[in-house]
């Protein structure tokens, strides 16, 4: 599997003489979840080089398991340094695309022809793409296969009105994103303020805040596992998957059943019971039978 990470190269908090730039957490805690997944990675920027870092993201109070990982890790700070240039990256090398906010994605991947043609061109191909914090103002003049603005219908969230009051910034960004994704017709929602929440439409992943980072990126790690239809998922990457709410999906072609992912494995039991009630043609079904059948169709010849 292959991601590709795009961070943002604006620097400049609006007219405040502040910086900004991408905020670590939201960068380090998907990195970490693709690396130890065992996922091939390059991280991608509009200038290329060294993308800014939002200093507030250094703070005590801003640290995470992942963000501290980070912090000693001069190999990645090495590969950060040295991001690829966005216009030279194509979706045709990638199995799905991960970006990270910052407040800096709002000036500059908001309008940016490369990063808007990429993503078309990713969901085009019906690949997973997604979006955290302020990422997904990444997404305003995006546009789906039909003309229409990409997130038109669709589930979404990002960083709240009320999250960016917290942080006494409505009047320096240039849009506030909830706002934005209403304007557009998406179907925005939030969570409580700084915990995890994300939504899924579809190839679409979004994520509020900081918080929900890890979660976005294991939703993303799972999605690529559904549309590459992996039937065997390695253990380093359903170890990062712990926590994450499988879709149980079991195959049954005649006398073989399989399972995707760990999640089904009492599915699996009670289709194997069914089977060998079905080969063995009884008519009437012992009820302690149908007890443990709950949940599985029955062709509507048998006797329930």
């Amino acid at each position: 599997m292959k991601v590709l990470i795009v961070l943002t190269s604006h620097g400049e908090l609006g007219n405040t003489g502040e910086k900004t730039g991408f905020w670590i957490e939201e960068f380090a805690s998907p990195y970490y979840i693709f690396f130890d997944a065992g996922v091939k990675l390059t991280i991608a920027s509009p200038k290329g080089g060294q993308p800014p870092i939002d200093p507030k993201s250094e703070s005590p109070e801003s640290q995470s398991a992942a963000t501290k990982r980070y912090n000693t890790d001069h190999e990645l700070k090495k590969r950060l340094s040295n991001t690829v240039k966005l216009s030279e990256v194509s979706q045709s090398d990638y199995d799905a695309v991960f970006y990270p906010g910052g407040h800096g994605p709002l000036w500059d991947l908001a309008n940016d022809s490369n990063s808007i043609s990429l993503i078309e061109d990713f969901y085009k191909h019906k690949k997973p793409i997604a979006f955290v914090c302020h990422a997904p103002a990444t997404l305003i003049k995006v546009k789906g296969p039909d003309g229409e603005p990409l997130v038109k219908g669709k589930e979404v969230t990002g960083f709240s009105n009320t999250e960016e009051e917290a942080v006494k910034l409505t009047k320096v960004v240039p849009f506030l994103l909830e706002d934005e994704m209403k304007k557009l017709k998406a179907h925005y929602s939030k969570g409580p303020d700084w915990g995890s929440y994300v939504k899924k439409d579809g190839l679409l992943i979004t994520g509020q805040n900081p918080a929900s980072s890890a979660e976005a990126a294991k939703v993303l790690l799972k999605s690529i596992i559904d549309s590459k239809k992996i039937t065997s998922t390695p253990k380093k990457v359903i170890n990062q998957l712990k926590g994450l709410d499988w879709d149980s999906y079991i195959k049954k072609e005649g006398q073989l059943i399989t399972g995707q992912n760990p999640e089904p494995s009492e599915e699996k039991a009670k289709v194997l019971i069914k089977s060998i009630k079905d080969s063995k043609i009884n008519t009437a079904t012992p009820k302690k039978v149908i007890n443990k059948l709950k949940g599985i169709l029955f062709p509507s010849n048998n006797k329930l």
